[in-house]
């Protein structure tokens, strides 16, 4: 397993796939799953079309209109935004799991894999699992 640390300079998307595709590689694994997990609760991976940059843009501010940042939560930690980032994470999810086929990620032809940040900016950690047969 492999821990990596990521400063976010506030909310939105980080690609991180070719970090998980440097693990692969590193695993020796030719058929198997690679996991990656998020041990945040205001945080999400997620994958997403790349070809567009506008199109991570539109993402976070759908995200936003749908769970706002808000005052009246009952939920107040640090900030309003601190419990939207909750929901938004508890939606998106915190983990995603891919298949490995010939020693390479199995992505789509646009896909990437994008790191969510909704609390930021902060100092981030994500893991990467490989599992499967050399």
């Amino acid at each position: 397993m492999k821990r990596y640390t990521l400063e976010t300079s506030g909310n939105g998307l980080t690609d991180i796939t070719e970090e998980i595709k440097d693990a692969v590689a590193a695993s020796g694994v030719t058929a198997g799953l690679v996991t990656v997990m998020v041990p945040h609760t205001t945080a999400a991976v997620t994958v997403y079309s790349f070809p567009d940059p506008l199109g991570l843009d539109d993402m976070n501010q759908e995200i936003g209109r749908l769970i706002p940042t808000r005052v009246d939560f009952l939920h107040q930690h640090d900030t309003p935004q601190d419990a939207a980032g909750h929901i938004k994470s508890a939606l998106i999810g915190i983990n995603a799991t891919f298949i490995i086929d010939n020693r390479e990620l199995v992505l789509g032809h646009s896909q990437k894999i994008y790191f969510f940040e909704f609390d930021g900016p902060r100092s981030r950690q994500f893991y990467v699992q490989v599992a499967g047969s050399a």
